[in-house]
């Protein structure tokens, strides 16, 4: 009983402490700064890390317990999925929560099946491009700075621009529509700022550009939100779907995979086949088509990028898929390839040290999705 005391005291003592990794040709050293600093009597040696997915709890060479990495990261998640369960989506939930039980999950397996190359940039006049505004909009600079990178003259433009007619979107060789929450988003997301198009007479200066061959355009988050409510003026996205609710119910904010399909986007040439990290932070993600019809007719010819698991399949199930689209569905593009929404953020992670994480071997300034504006440059120095 005595020892079974000071087992459980060892345990479950609430005092401060810490755990230390050590790797084993650092042993040494570790344990003369601990002398050199009076700490041996507060420091023991508890376990040795092996490639296994069991844990076992030992003392006194008898094994107190000994059971499975996932019985023990369940155990430790267990109240927060109980109380994910009552607040969001409880299917989404039990998703995550069943994520723990997969033994052979590689985790987060992004790949990068392309050479990341920068056209040749002509810089005495560089191609411009409209970074469109509306109040609530957020991510412009970030953007402005990816497409400046790219050797193109990234411009900021209100909307109030447009409609005083200070700047007309005949001067620029594309536009973007940036992310945040325009207007709130009290008219459902990016649905206030496609209504300011639709219901002025910018929806002809709209529809013109789109129509021009020679133009090109991005909507990201948000602006893919409003960009897909504008789809009857775009040739060619007549399949595209609109954004609701995630399926969780909640705002997800996370770091996600995407899959590059094949695809006519001016934007993804060379990439497809890629896997890529992704930053992901919406309310409204979530892909509606009219009907299975369109869905099928955008799977076919406009979806250009899909969420996928950590075995690379496109996925419904949640997190890896955050908004519950159907088959991963998160970017398309117009029929030429000219016009892309996308709903994760690509301006986030234009830069290698912008990531949260990636792969030790990811040794670039550029990060991949820096290839995706390159594109677009070299795209517009052919027209």
């Amino acid at each position: 009983a005595a020892e079974l005391t000071t087992q459980l005291q060892a345990l479950f003592n609430e005092e401060l402490g810490a755990v230390v990794q050590v790797r084993p040709h650092a042993l040494d050293y570790f344990f003369e700064v601990i002398a050199e600093n009076g700490l041996t009597q507060c420091v023991h040696r508890v376990a040795k890390v092996r490639q296994s997915m069991r844990i076992r709890v030992s003392g006194n060479d008898e094994v107190l317990m000994q059971k499975p990495l996932t019985y023990w990261l369940r155990l430790w998640s267990e109240t927060s999925y109980r109380m994910q369960a009552l607040r969001d989506n409880p299917m989404c939930a039990q998703q995550e929560y069943d994520q723990l039980l997969g033994e052979k999950d590689p985790g987060l397996s992004p790949r990068i099946d392309f050479a990341r190359k920068a056209p040749m940039i002509n810089r005495r006049k560089p191609a411009k491009v409209a970074i469109l505004r509306e109040q609530g909009v957020n991510g412009q600079l970030e953007m402005a700075a990816a497409f400046d990178r790219a050797g193109f003259e990234a411009i900021d433009v209100h909307m109030s621009d447009l409609l005083s007619k200070r700047t007309t979107l005949d001067q620029f060789n594309g536009l973007v529509a940036c992310g945040g929450f325009s207007f709130g988003d009290v008219l459902g997301a990016g649905r206030g700022w496609a209504k300011m198009v639709l219901m002025s007479q910018l929806a002809d200066d709209f529809e013109r550009f789109f129509h021009n061959t020679s133009r090109f355009a991005l909507g990201v988050c948000n602006g893919c939100q409003m960009l897909s409510q504008l789809a009857p003026l775009i040739p060619g996205a007549q399949a595209w779907p609109r954004f609701t609710r995630n399926q969780s119910e909640q705002f997800e904010a996370r770091l996600s995979v995407v899959t590059i399909k094949e695809s006519p986007s001016i934007w993804l040439q060379s990439m497809a086949g890629s896997r890529l990290l992704i930053a992901s932070s919406h309310g409204e993600g979530r892909a509606e088509f009219s009907d299975q019809t369109n869905l099928q007719l955008a799977l076919d010819q406009n979806v250009c990028m899909q969420y996928v698991d950590n075995f690379g399949a496109p996925t419904q199930q949640f997190p890896a898929n955050p908004n519950g689209s159907p088959q991963g569905i998160t970017a398309l593009t117009n029929a030429d390839g000219r016009i892309m929404v996308m709903m994760p953020h690509p301006e986030r992670v234009f830069r290698q040290v912008l990531h949260s994480w990636a792969p030790a071997q990811w040794q670039h300034d550029d990060g991949p999705w820096m290839q995706m504006f390159y594109n677009a440059k070299h795209w517009s120095q052919q027209c």
